[in-house]
């Protein structure tokens, strides 16, 4: 195709891209991502990616983008800004005194089901026009801010999120790698963060203590998600958040600048998005309750270590214990149910709600009744050994 050709084609992209919602468009070469392959390189081997795989397990191939398809020559890189007042459910008061609790704004919408059509839209209009087309969307096979950043969508932000003067960073990426030759977009954005601190003092557990990188470690965002038991030393700052947290978003000030322009409002960096006041939550009692099935059938499109319910238990306890009212029933009943589960993971963690909230004697009833005999791992005995900082009194 001649150049003319390649730019008429772009531009039917991204008429397709726009028509199908996305907001921003951009392409980059396939070259390999050297800089991101260090980077990851450099955070694994200090031990910041905490067992997480998404990004570090393969970086070999997620770095090299040529692997993705033959022939490939560019990538179109796309973004879907998501509201996160867009995506709130009607609030219901929660049972009582478990309270709720929060989920992140990014798994609270189907944004990565809107992004992918569109994607899918981009594929259309290249297979239509001669060339092979393949979407990543949410897919371990590709850097996506990497790509995103050297497509000039933005830059990364001492948040680690991919940042745009125009989108803040609630957006989710995805690329179409192509055979198509196609005009590259303009250099990356500079970096606007400058000595802009907001999401570093904000992070609850000082995962962002080192601008722009990320200690998987500490990370709210990722220990929700990770195996095993919720590190004890992180529970008090989980605070409410029962999946994922917005904190290093909802402070950013380009968050705030994004919304207002898209509002048709002067843009005034500095103040907090109206959006941080907005939450989506979950009624833990309800929660708590559920069957396996009925749980996974709720919340499986989150991400659910192994796919097993527990965890999303372990989670709910630990904001049971953070927010839960020690005087009532409700809250009665969910540690009494939880303290005696066939799961090692809900025992032990219904063990530290329990004691947390000043209500020892249901551990102490619990014992008697044989928590603790189904305890291969050992989670519950070191629970039991474990101090615990009380957040209420009994009674």
């Amino acid at each position: 195709m001649t150049a003319g050709a390649n730019r008429l084609l772009l531009a039917q992209i991204q008429r397709a891209a726009t028509s199908a919602g996305l907001d921003a468009v951009g392409v980059t070469d396939i070259a390999p991502f050297t800089q991101a392959r260090r980077a990851i390189d450099e955070r694994k081997a200090a031990g910041l990616h905490a067992g997480m795989w998404f990004t570090y397990g393969r970086p070999e191939r997620s770095t090299t983008p040529a692997n993705i398809l033959t022939g490939a020559r560019s990538i179109v890189v796309c973004a879907l800004n998501y509201e996160p007042s867009d995506s709130l459910t009607p609030e219901r008061p929660a049972t009582d005194g478990c309270g709720r609790g929060t989920v992140a704004a990014y798994v609270a919408s189907d944004a990565y089901g809107a992004l992918w059509a569109g994607l899918e839209r981009v594929c259309e209009v290249l297979k239509g026009n001669g060339h092979d087309a393949v979407a990543v969307c949410d897919d371990n096979r590709l850097v996506d801010r990497a790509a995103a950043v050297r497509a000039g969508l933005g830059w990364l932000g001492h948040n680690t999120m991919l940042l745009s003067q125009e989108l803040g960073s609630w957006t989710v990426l995805g690329s179409v790698v192509t055979t198509a030759e196609l005009p590259l977009s303009d250099a990356a954005q500079p970096d606007g963060c400058g000595t802009c601190r907001r999401c570093q003092t904000a992070c609850p557990t000082g995962a962002l203590d080192t601008a722009g990188v990320l200690d998987a470690n500490r990370c709210l965002a990722w220990l929700v998600q990770a195996p095993g038991i919720f590190p004890p030393e992180h529970r008090v700052a989980l605070g409410d958040r029962l999946y994922g947290c917005d904190d290093c978003q909802t402070v950013c000030p380009f968050n705030d600048s994004a919304a207002a322009s898209a509002r048709g409002q002067p843009v005034e960096l500095g103040l907090r998005s109206e959006r941080a006041t907005h939450r989506n939550t979950v009624d833990l009692a309800e929660l708590l309750q559920m069957t396996d099935d009925d749980l996974m059938a709720a919340f499986g499109h989150w991400y659910i270590p192994r796919r097993r319910p527990e965890y999303l238990r372990r989670n709910a306890l630990v904001v049971l214990g953070n927010v839960g009212d020690p005087a009532s029933p409700a809250v009665d009943e969910a540690l009494r149910r939880s303290l005696s589960s066939w799961s090692d993971v809900v025992a032990a963690h219904a063990v530290w709600a329990a004691r947390r909230l000043g209500r020892d004697e249901l551990v102490a009833e619990a014992r008697t009744a044989g928590l603790g005999d189904r305890d291969p791992n050992g989670l519950v005995a070191a629970e039991l050994a474990r101090p615990v900082p009380l957040r209420h009194p009994a009674g």
